[in-house]
């Protein structure tokens, strides 16, 4: 076949052809894929040539394991994993230990009774043998299994902790192949030095592959949440992710590694913009149908059948080690029985990435003589699990009485285009809607004070309404606080005249509340000193500081640091654009430990005029509709428990994109209330901040808490 393209159209339309063939016995696609590669290759039809396999559609592998080493990294998300931390944890390690060790160990019997291979091989290949096949029987197929529980409609403790292992597994899968490669050269006698070295090199292969796929991953998501047309965000994120698993191979880093990092640091960011995910799921079904076929067509029957009884040994107890693993993980972690009984036979399905890695073995300088019996004994092994491995994950769900009827899965409900106003805010304008709802009471013995700075006379008025709102909630004092540098005389007259004009606006706006102001005036240095002194002189129960009116300032962020670091109370920072009314407040919740933040806040406003404040859960755009409605039940405990109901009101949604998903639901409101990030250093560079990123983004005024 001297034709690629006419190559590609083949293997396209057959593999299609052959897999809805089997869709018909109810078998799974890839099953269909890898068959039709076994028929059109050099085994059967002989329509695709070995040299069209191996070079000319070579680099399409390349792009399809990225596609899938960036998939497990969707799984990876850390919020989700530490609910079930210990159990998930203690699982992994023991159905991913149990799965190596008895395929290690008896593909090594095995295949050193039986002398599969070529004559000559020693006890050296053997072993060599037996660890690449261990590494590669970690490895599951997430694909297969989130089809059967999304099929089944499942829910319930199986679920859950079934759900993690599976987003865990492969990265774990990954983590051992690369110290079984390292380990087989070093017995092959390639590496050199010790064996010491060799673990040593394998994890400096390790780190580097992951700081490459995080450092990518930041990229990543710094250059799409700036673009609104997702053809954009395909062709950018496409073209970085694939650059960068080019790189890693050149680099002799693994691609798989790099890839899985990329996609764990872009879904583990705060804003937590999944569009790229959900475009390339729509971009890669011709991808996949390659990559499996031209697996398929690499398969070598008469080779299958000389390594017969190693495959059956390898498939057997692969199953078993899953088995053994999660009974025993199981049981340490103290999980439920149906966990501990079920869980194993839900793991049973192995597909794309344990392919990717027996490509990865071929391509190997070193290792690659080895490929012609691990390739037919890994998609033997595949082609049986694709078989079994669905119908043992939904018997598991069964077994488990956890399949559901008639409760559907709710589909991202993310915007797919941005909203019409996602772009940089322009403060250009700040207007102040009169209070006109019925004066406060101040309270006849107040106690403490709620503070806020005064430095402008256009934000001045709007600062002074909300910390008065505070000061009524805390039975405390709304007061004033500028803070003006040491200066000379002329230069302070002037200063006293624009800190009359100040406080003659703000005392106004605090009158029309029902409340007197205080005004402090500080001359200090440093704005984040003088602002803490006025806090420390006596009980303060909240700082509210406004935003620059004109743009962004590092100096302004630096003093919200400095006084949030050492404030005796919380700090508000209040971000003002456009018309400021506070009848209808967004809150959106991505974690309810941001209640406990946000609380005193929410009460505040529910305590004083007629404002109706929407509590907005943020979950993952494939939650489950049992998922959706947890989410919005655990916000109405909240609000019941705290005497809120005739305030506030509850919703839950599915998002691919968090920014997007809270500007849009912003339009209709009037005011936008966020909890901080509470991360410093380089774990807020790694995170990011989605307040930040929001209020960049939304075009209403923002209350942003730092604890």
């Amino acid at each position: 076949m001297y034709d690629v393209t006419f190559a590609l159209a083949i293997i396209l339309g057959a593999g299609f052809f052959i897999a809805k063939l089997g869709q018909l016995v109810r078998l799974p696609s890839v099953t269909g894929y890898i068959l039709a590669g076994v028929l059109l290759g050099p085994s059967a039809l002989n329509l695709v040539s070995e040299e069209t396999i191996t070079e000319k559609l070579g680099h399409f592998t390349q792009i399809a394991l990225m596609l899938i080493a960036f998939g497990i990294g969707e799984h990876l998300e850390i919020s989700r994993l530490k609910r079930s931390l210990k159990s998930v944890g203690l699982i992994g390690i023991s159905e991913t230990s149990g799965a190596f060790l008895f395929v290690m160990l008896g593909t090594f019997f095995v295949a050193r009774v039986s002398g599969v291979g070529e004559s000559g091989r020693t006890l050296q290949d053997y072993a060599v043998l037996a660890l690449l096949f261990g590494a590669v029987s970690v490895a599951t197929a997430p694909a297969a299994t989130l089809h059967v529980m999304r099929e089944m409609k499942a829910a319930g403790p199986l679920t859950t902790t079934l759900m993690a292992i599976v987003a865990v597994d492969d990265g774990l899968a990954i983590i051992f192949f690369g110290i079984a490669m390292s380990a087989a050269r070093q017995i092959v006698g390639a590496g050199g030095g010790s064996m010491a070295v060799a673990i040593i090199s394998s994890m400096t292969e390790i780190v580097a592959s992951l700081m490459l796929g995080i450092i990518t991953g930041l990229i990543i998501d710094f250059v799409i949440h700036r673009l609104n047309r997702l053809d954009e965000v395909l062709t950018v994120g496409l073209s970085l992710l694939l650059l960068c698993g080019e790189t890693a191979r050149l680099a002799h880093f693994s691609p798989l590694l790099a890839g899985m990092a990329v996609g764990f640091t872009i879904v583990n960011r705060d804003r937590r913009d999944v569009r790229l995910f959900r475009v390339i799921n729509r971009f890669e079904p011709p991808i996949y149908v390659l990559f499996f076929t031209l697996a398929g067509a690499h398969l070598d029957l008469s080779a299958l059948i000389i390594a017969g009884w190693v495959g059956l040994v390898y498939f057997l107890l692969r199953a078993l080690g899953k088995l053994a693993g999660c009974s025993f993980g199981g049981r340490l972690a103290a999980a439920p029985e149906k966990v501990v009984r079920y869980l194993g036979l839900a793991l049973i399905p192995q597909a794309g990435v344990a392919i990717g890695l027996i490509f990865l073995i071929r391509g190997d300088a070193v290792l690659g003589s080895y490929a012609s019996i691990i390739i037919p004994v890994v998609l033997g092994s595949v082609v049986l699990s694709e078989l079994t491995g669905p119908v043992c994950a939904r018997i598991a769900v069964e077994k488990a009485g956890e399949a559901s009827v008639g409760c559907g899965v709710v589909r991202p409900s993310g915007p797919a285009i941005l909203p019409k106003g996602f772009r940089p805010v322009e403060m250009n304008r700040i207007e102040l809607i009169p209070w006109n709802w019925t004066p406060l009471e101040p309270a006849e013995n107040s106690y403490g004070q709620v503070i806020f700075g005064l430095s402008h006379t256009k934000t001045g008025p709007s600062l002074a309404r909300f910390t008065t709102l505070l000061a009524h909630y805390y039975c405390g004092t709304p007061t004033a606080v500028h803070v003006l540098s040491p200066q000379n005389e002329t230069e302070a007259e002037a200063m006293q005249s624009k800190t009359r004009e100040l406080t003659q606006k703000v005392a106004c706006e605090v009158e029309s509340l029902g409340y007197s102001a205080d005004v402090k005036v500080i001359t200090h240095e440093n704005v984040a000193k003088g602002i803490l002194s006025a806090a420390n002189s006596q009980k303060t129960w909240a700082i509210v500081l406004g935003h620059p009116h004109k743009s962004t300032s590092h100096e302004f962020n630096r003093i919200v640091d400095a006084v949030a670091k050492d404030a005796p109370c919380q700090v508000i920072m209040v971000r003002l654009c456009g018309v400021l009314h506070t009848e209808r407040i967004l809150v959106p919740v991505v974690d309810l430990k941001n209640l406990k933040l946000l609380g005193h806040v929410i009460r505040a406003l529910c305590g004083a005029g007629k404002h109706i404040i929407t509590l907005l859960a943020m979950v993952q755009s494939d939650a489950l509709h049992e998922e959706i409605k947890e989410a919005e039940e655990l916000l109405v405990d909240w609000v019941q428990k705290e005497h809120l109901i005739p305030h506030v009101r509850c919703r839950a949604i599915a998002t691919e994109a968090r920014v997007e998903a809270i500007v849009q639901e912003a339009h209709d409101h009037d005011v936008t209330v966020m909890a901080a990030s509470q991360m410093h250093g380089l774990r807020r560079i790694f995170f990011g901040s989605l307040a930040e990123d929001v209020a960049q983004n939304c075009r209403k005024p923002m209350l942003i808490i730092h604890g």
